[in-house]
């Protein structure tokens, strides 16, 4: 079932992208690289494992509009181990939307893909998703997270935190 929402959910991300009847401009004022880290608390599952989460966000965005942008984000999130546990990590390969209520202030939006899991045995990943709310400007983007990536055998790897980027412009 998992599987079925991760194919409709990138289906409808993405479709956008392959809608377009005239060619993107890509450019500095509407597309950029975000990089940043995360820093979170690990909760459910994760918690029994984890004392804490510090990530690598790495994204590639288009602004259709001034309030609407989609991209692509990986990176990479170490939980570490407590109580004798091994650290293990996630590796998010989704696509994202993204909206922007004014040019600057308050976002919104969500990552939906696949979570690949390191360091976790009998169990490859599944199901990730992202939602975040922040404040962003031309420059930085501040935002609260929830991460939970279903994962095989009933698993689900869960962070709450917090997350800054920065935008580097394409030129």
């Amino acid at each position: 079932m998992k599987k079925v929402f991760l194919i409709i959910g990138l289906s409808l991300g993405l479709s956008p992208l392959f809608a377009q009847e005239e060619d993107i401009d890509f450019n500095s004022d509407n597309s950029w690289l975000k990089a940043g880290l995360t820093a979170g608390i690990p909760v459910g599952d994760a918690d029994d494992a984890s004392s804490f989460a510090l990530g690598l966000d790495l994204r590639g965005q288009y602004l259709f509009n001034p309030n609407l942008g989609i991209g692509l984000a990986s990176g990479y999130t170490n939980y570490f181990g407590k109580d004798d546990t091994d650290d293990f990590g996630i590796i998010p390969l989704a696509g994202f939307i993204r909206y922007y209520f004014t040019p600057d202030g308050l976002f919104f939006g969500t990552d939906i893909g696949y979570g690949f899991l390191t360091g976790v045995d009998d169990n490859e990943g599944g199901l990730y998703v992202n939602p975040q709310i922040g404040y962003h400007n031309r420059d930085w983007n501040f935002y609260a997270y929830y991460q939970n990536t279903f994962a095989e055998n009933d698993l689900d790897i869960q962070s709450v935190g917090i997350g800054a980027t920065y935008n580097i412009r394409f030129k």
